[in-house]
């Protein structure tokens, strides 16, 4: 068994693969980018080695830097996880011209199943079913048009040197195709160095089906059962099960042995996996699609219903150790589903969002794991993928696998950053997904209902109390004329608050005491609230149930608010202390209490709007923004910045338009 082993990855495989070399008492060697240095794969190594910017080009991609930490370091192995390097037959070639042991396939292997034309070929010849097609390889002069006439409409783009849908492309019609091969081979060329394209059949209804095999220097292959990968976005996986609810004990047994037999076709060892696609609507017929030379990012499910380490089985197996396990002694037991969480916004073409994170939750639980590099500080920044942990649930039957993965993303928060996580709750609740009749276009079909920009009404109460409850003075005695109730002669008017999230913004009244207010959102119904804060978490009671909301503030003062997996920031969080009348008014507008004018925003004869920041107030140490009460025009302005204001002292006079002309 190896002393020192390198992780050549980042994020939450690192993590995932140093857990393991610690169990095995293997010291583990991290490496990291600027960007990373205090990441928590960094803190949870032995020790840790630079290599490089934030630039993945220059840093986890870098061959010579990551060897050379490598060699540095004394690791005797290297860990590629997945992503970046993991199969990069030139690293593997480079570790090995290095002495250094590389944790993953011969370079052959990697080579004969990097390239999905060779691959095909290759896999095609040991017997197993592959997509009708054709590549670049196989068309004359180009003569995409005729091929493509030949293999059928609707057929699929591919990248021929790469994966994880980039390059990819549907084609339904003729008049289609041209547009469609200069946007992959475009993309292509980008991602991968190399434009060779690969058309394949589309089989309609997809469904992705994958064989993970294991196999050791000793010619001993295996298969450990099958994952469903059909959920997907862009072609990208979002939520995986093993087993699949398809296949029945036959075809697992048939789509296995394929699988075997594809490995074993390339000299195949260590962790891999077959993939295959097959319609929904006739499981009996299978097609090779690709193999993965690598550990999978789903790895987890298989884990979980077999009960084995599958990155302690790339290290014994590295290391020169037999199988300890036959075929005939992998059972598959009671069901595991994975759901990954990306720092993305589902609503809007789930394109990355990213930022820093203000605080973490990550559920626990009988049956529930989470590979996460998550930590307060993270930056999610744009030069890697911005996936942020996996959910991953078991449970002995389906259903109650998805019950607990349910349970256990509502219990996930990641404030800071806006996040997939509700998006995969309503993915989980769809019918046809619990009823496991799934095809890898079923999200695009149900996006509309299963992604939403509105902010329920509940968050913008609950911001609202929050504010309220900072504004309370502390210490064990209080002078009432500290406590901000907005009171006048006539009594209290409150304190309100104008809050924007997103797009989406509200007035919110707050009346009385945290322990007993009385909450006015807009026009609706006031709702009657207790609210207390248990350190990071707000806690509120209400006629409709009692509600915790996980809560952090960001050093620009933006409050994130999450609950049942939503999350929501609330910025430009204006208050003005007034009556009910005198909110919703015109005439002067006063200071709430006595302060400082810290900063003017308009002049005398500018046109407003009801909300527009007038000015901002510094009292009780903080900084309050009055706005507008109305549309209209200042007509008065009597103060400057760095004045001493008086409580009721008026700051400006806004009145309707038509009285200025």
């Amino acid at each position: 068994m190896f002393d020192s082993v390198l992780v050549a990855n980042r994020g939450e495989i690192a993590v995932r693969v140093i857990r393991t070399l610690r169990d095995l008492g293997i010291r583990a060697v991290a490496v990291y980018s600027d960007a990373d240095a205090d990441a928590r794969h960094v803190r949870e190594a032995h020790t840790a080695v630079r290599i490089g910017p934030a630039e993945a080009s220059r840093s986890y991609l870098s061959i010579p830097a990551i060897v050379d930490a490598a060699v540095s370091s004394g690791a005797q192995a290297v860990h590629p996880g997945y992503g970046f390097l993991a199969e990069n037959a030139e690293f593997a070639r480079a570790c090995e011209a290095a002495g250094l042991v590389f944790i993953g396939p011969p370079v052959a292997a990697i080579d004969a199943m990097g390239d999905k034309i060779r691959a095909k070929a290759t896999v095609s010849k040991a017997g197993v079913p592959v997509v009708p097609g054709a590549s670049d390889v196989d068309i004359p002069d180009g003569d995409f048009a005729s091929a493509a006439s030949k293999v059928g409409y609707p057929l699929l783009l591919k990248p021929s040197a790469g994966g994880g849908g980039k390059g990819m492309r549907l084609v339904h019609a003729p008049e289609e195709l041209d547009a469609a091969i200069e946007s992959a081979r475009r993309e292509a060329k980008g991602s991968f160095g190399d434009d060779t394209l690969l058309m394949e059949r589309f089989v309609t209804t997809p469904r992705h089906i994958e064989i993970q095999v294991m196999a050791d220097t000793h010619g001993n292959v295996i298969h450990l059962g099958e994952r469903e990968c059909s959920l997907q976005r862009r072609h990208q996986k979002i939520i995986e099960e093993a087993p699949s609810v398809l296949l029945d004990d036959v075809t697992r047994e048939k789509m296995g042995s394929a699988a075997v037999e594809a490995a074993r076709s390339v000299g195949y060892v260590g962790a891999g996996t077959v993939e295959f696609i097959m319609s929904a609507h006739d499981p009996d017929e299978f097609f090779f699609m690709e193999m993965n030379t690598r550990l999978q990012v789903e790895h987890p499910v298989t884990e979980l219903v077999t009960g084995l380490d599958l990155v302690e089985w790339q290290v014994r197996v590295a290391a020169g150790e037999h199988l300890a396990i036959r075929q005939e002694d992998v059972v598959l037991k009671g069901h595991a589903v994975e759901a990954r969480v990306y720092a993305e916004d589902p609503a809007r073409g789930f394109i990355p969002t990213g930022g820093t994170v203000l605080a973490v939750h990550e559920p626990a639980g009988d049956g529930v794991r989470v590979d996460s590099w998550m930590a307060p500080g993270a930056v999610v920044g744009s030069n890697y993928d911005p996936m942020l942990a996996k959910v991953i649930a078991w449970g002995p039957d389906r259903a109650a696998a998805l019950h607990r993965l349910d349970l256990a993303l509502a219990d996930t928060a990641v404030l800071g950053i806006g996040t997939n996580t509700a998006f995969l709750r309503g993915l989980l609740a769809d019918d046809d997904v619990r009823a496991g009749r799934l095809d890898t276009e079923l999200v695009d079909r149900r996006l509309s209902t299963l992604v939403s920009t509105d902010v329920p009404a509940e968050f913008f109460v609950a911001a609202a109390v929050d504010r309220f409850l900072e504004l309370q003075p502390s210490g064990p005695v209080v002078d009432p004329w500290d406590v901000p109730d907005g009171w006048r002669m006539g009594g209290s008017g409150g304190v309100t608050f104008r809050l924007k999230s997103g797009a989406a913004r509200a007035v919110v009244r707050v009346q009385g005491t945290p322990a007993a207010a009385t909450v006015f959102v807009d026009d609706a119904e006031p709702v009657q609230v207790s609210a207390r804060r248990d350190g990071d978490v707000l806690e509120i009671r209400h006629a409709g149930g009692f509600h915790r909301y996980r809560q952090a503030c960001g050093p620009d003062r933006t409050v994130w608010l999450a609950r049942d997996g939503l999350s929501f920031p609330f910025g430009e969080q204006e208050f003005v202390l007034a009556s009910r009348g005198e909110a919703a008014g015109a005439g002067p507008v006063t200071s709430p209490m006595p302060g400082t004018v810290l900063v003017v925003k308009v002049a005398a004869g500018d046109v407003v709007k009801a909300g527009t920041p007038l000015l901002v107030v510094e009292a009780m140490k903080m900084e309050h923004t009055v706005t507008a009460p109305i549309d209209g025009v200042v007509s008065e302005l009597p103060v400057r910045a760095g004045q001493q204001v008086a409580l009721d002292e008026t700051l400006a006079v806004v009145a309707p338009q038509e009285e200025q002309q």
